[in-house]
């Protein structure tokens, strides 16, 4: 009874309303997702009976180059086929997405952070497009718009606003609120009305001149934020795996703090490199053996050996200045 109900369904609630494309891209979405993430964790455990990684050369081939022959295989079959096999290619569309967002931190920030806590955000992006997806498979549109339907300008004008409004919740630092937004009105309405989290774009342009904000902004961090954040850090490490935790000492630590200096010496203004190295030359003098001394220098060190050694031969100290007028 349970089978017939399942195929009723999705006979009546797929097949029937034409989307069953759709519905397969957002299969080989998931399905793809879930079995890369079990792939690197038995790859990161070291489990023997599992294939490791393609390093053909030594070149390690990350899943994102498959994934990206995936979405080109499935785009142009679409297009190609004239809605002919429209399903297979939507399967292979959803294979691509989950192979190609699952590494989008690495896209993002062009090395391999997939283990790092900047890889979540690989997590992010996954898991709001799946949400994305369900939604339009589920037959739902913003405000109820239909396509095809003749132009109704006060819809127009409301969803120009909501997508101003999930502008400034992104900007406020609110990505789930901001992206989710664009499809329920009325969440990000009040992610831009609520208070930015101290760290985004907004608290830099708006709470710098108001402390008081700022505060706000920071306490309700600690109170509100954190423990969502521990929750979803929880739901995170059961999906994807908790990322490594480096420690200060270590070389990968070291090299990002190399970059990071690199980069904050890069925007110093061509006044403040060349007093950085005024600095660093008259340190340099300072060393002994460094640097052979100034002649100057010399010519008063040769003097001085001199009139050491005169007084130590019991000779009369020789006058080194010249004799002034009026003088005895």
């Amino acid at each position: 009874m349970v089978w017939e109900g399942l195929v009723h369904a999705y006979r009546h609630h797929i097949l029937e309303q034409g989307k069953q494309p759709l519905f397969l891209l957002l299969v080989g979405f998931i399905g793809s997702f879930l079995c890369i993430r079990f792939s690197v964790r038995m790859i990161r455990r070291g489990v023997r009976w599992w294939p490791g990684n393609i390093t053909p050369g030594g070149l390690h081939i990350h899943h994102a180059v498959f994934g990206l022959g995936f979405l080109l295989a499935g785009g142009f079959g679409a297009f190609a086929s004239g809605g002919a096999g429209l399903g297979l290619f939507g399967l292979l569309f959803g294979i691509g997405c989950g192979l190609v967002l699952d590494e989008f931190a690495l896209i993002l920030h062009l090395e391999d952070v997939y283990w790092s806590e900047q890889g979540r955000k690989s997590v992010d992006a996954v898991i709001i497009g799946i949400l994305v997806t369900g939604l339009l498979l589920t037959g739902y549109l913003p405000l109820g718009v239909v396509p095809g339907e003749s132009t109704r300008w006060g819809v127009l004008a409301v969803l120009s606003v909501n997508a101003l409004f999930s502008l400034v919740a992104l900007f406020k630092g609110k990505v789930w609120t901001g992206l989710l937004g664009i499809m329920v009105p009325g969440l990000s309405w009040v992610g831009a009305a609520r208070l930015a989290r101290p760290y985004s774009p907004w608290a830099r342009w708006r709470y710098r001149r108001r402390p008081r904000r700022m505060a706000r902004a920071v306490r309700r961090e600690q109170r509100l934020h954190r423990r969502a954040d521990r929750a979803r850090t929880w739901l995170f490490d059961l999906i994807a795996g908790a990322p490594d935790k480096v420690a200060p000492h270590h070389t990968a630590t070291r090299r990002v703090a190399e970059r990071m200096a690199a980069r904050m010496t890069a925007h110093l203004d061509a006044h403040e490199a060349g007093r950085l190295a005024r600095v660093a030359a008259r340190r340099s003098d300072r060393t002994p053996g460094h640097r052979p001394p100034h002649p100057v220098t010399a010519a008063r060190r040769d003097l001085s050996a001199a009139r050491r050694r005169t007084i130590t031969a019991g000779r009369p100290r020789p006058c080194l200045h010249r004799h002034r007028p009026g003088t005895r």
